[in-house]
């Protein structure tokens, strides 16, 4: 049996009849003694002089507009660690994982907004002048440099098919790796779910909505959002509101400001715009050259880890964005605001909000 308790420090000592796997470039479909047999791969003029088993192949290449495969897993058993590190504009690479044979993704996002990244997009002549900005949080760490680290656990009966897609025509290069456990899931479990939204520019006196048309039961666990603000001045006075099960004008729950929701206060100002880090939430900060990099952008999460949301029928969540104006006076902004809502649903998605293409995903 697999351990129910929330926390795996409670359990990680009891003997489990689960089937410990990992695919990686070494193995790509993850059987069992057959890593390290690779005879071909980018490594292969480095290991000339010593042979198979000595990192042959530890990455790959996936050319434009190309879709790689990286996980193809038959049977029952769940996610629990993805790492990877890319070599090229992760924006422009479309993370999309399938659960139990679905045609629809589950999720389908940039892969650099998974990683609570955006901001870190390496390719861009303007955000490779950027410095490293390391998260470290429970369900997401990014570590020097650029090792991006997803913890979510992600539960599958059937089948577990995870693509990775370059829409660019710049080839990209990936090095991967997907650990994983095989063996009868509960039947309680839920299905993860990411879904991706951006509004550039958020129209004027409008809401930019996070999650929308789901229906089914489950629960939110998470938000990160890629905020570039176009104003000066504060600009996190919105509230952000969940619509549930049948809510329709009104919310059943309603943030107070942008900055609270983030776990944060007055407008993260400590003698300026502190940074933070920690467990369920924080806020790196890509402050402006004086040259190209002319706008403040904000890189949040919300991990809803030990507090999930949850909800019986249906889910919307919107955010407003305010700022401030004579009079004292809200003024609603125009920001470039983009958005990931992680979620479990009892069912593999039915529906996906439209990606931007290429053009609307970019980030200059």
């Amino acid at each position: 049996m697999f351990p129910t308790e929330k926390s795996f420090m409670t359990s990680i000592s009891r003997l489990s009849d689960a089937v410990s796997r990992s695919i990686s470039p070494e193995n790509f479909d993850g059987a069992k003694g057959k890593g390290g047999m690779a005879t071909e791969g980018r490594g292969a003029g480095c290991a000339r002089d010593l042979g198979q088993g000595w990192k042959v192949s530890p990455c790959i290449a996936i050319p434009g507009h190309t879709t790689a495969t990286l996980a193809d897993i038959d049977g029952e058993g769940a996610i629990r660690h993805i790492w990877l590190t890319p070599a090229g504009n992760s924006r422009f690479m479309i993370l999309r994982i399938y659960w139990d044979g679905s045609e629809i993704p589950s999720v389908e996002c940039p892969l650099c907004d998974f990683f609570a990244s955006a901001y870190q997009a390496m390719g861009s002549a303007v955000l490779t002048k950027q410095e490293f900005l390391p998260i470290s949080s429970l369900a997401v760490c990014v570590n020097p440099r650029y090792g991006m680290n997803c913890y979510w656990e992600m539960p599958f009966k059937k089948n577990c098919r995870i693509t990775l897609e370059n829409i660019s025509d710049a080839e990209f290069i990936l090095y991967y790796q997907i650990d994983y456990i095989l063996g009868a899931q509960p039947d309680s479990i839920a299905y993860f779910h990411a879904h991706f939204c951006r509004s550039n520019p958020l129209p004027y006196k409008s809401v930019h909505t996070i999650l929308d048309k789901i229906s089914g039961k489950g629960q939110y666990v998470g938000t990160y959002m890629a905020w570039q603000v176009n104003n000066n001045g504060w600009w996190g006075e919105g509230e952000i509101k969940f619509y549930m099960d049948g809510d329709s004008e009104f919310p059943t729950i309603c943030g107070t400001g942008t900055e609270d929701y983030f776990c944060g206060a007055y407008n993260f100002d400590v003698n300026g715009y502190m940074p933070y880090n920690t467990p369920y939430a924080g806020m790196n900060l890509i402050r402006p050259d004086g040259l190209y990099a002319a706008n403040q952008r904000f890189s949040l999460y919300r991990w809803h880890i030990t507090d999930p949301i949850y909800f019986a029928e249906d889910l919307r969540v919107t955010i407003q964005a305010l700022g401030w104006r004579e009079g004292g006076r809200y003024l609603p902004l125009q920001d470039d605001i983009a958005s990931i809502a992680f979620f479990y649903l009892d069912h593999p998605s039915k529906y996906l909000p439209e990606l931007p293409d290429k053009d609307g995903l970019e980030i200059i």
